[in-house]
């Protein structure tokens, strides 16, 4: 049974930092490459952050270039999202989501609320 769950959301001042996780299980993990995704209240799901399978390529959106890092631990079967100077529109339930070829899994999402 696939699962991916998501950890390390919550509460933190603006300018504050983060580090959410996602732990899979169910699936070859370090064949998937794995993303980040974000929905703020009224607005669709937007794409964070993306990492291969070997972690040797990345990309980011615009607006988290050089605040977010994304990572993973093949190991461990986890990928991380550490998110640095934080802002109130980073604001949002962020999913973690495993894609392979026409097979793709979500997580149940961790909500991330920046406010002072």
């Amino acid at each position: 049974q696939v699962q991916l769950v998501e950890s390390g959301g919550g509460l933190v001042q603006p300018g504050g930092s983060l580090r959410l996780s996602c732990a899979a299980s169910g699936f070859t993990f370090s064949t998937y490459t794995m993303s980040w995704y974000r929905q703020a209240p009224g607005n669709g799901r937007e794409l964070v952050a993306r990492i291969t399978g070997t972690g040797t390529s990345t990309n980011y959106a615009d607006s988290t270039k050089g605040r977010f890092f994304i990572s993973r631990d093949n190991a461990k079967n986890t990928v991380y999202l550490q998110m640095n100077s934080l802002k109130s529109e980073d604001t949002a339930v962020y999913y973690c989501k495993a894609s392979w070829l026409t097979h793709s899994y979500w997580g149940q999402g961790t909500q991330v609320t920046v406010s002072s």
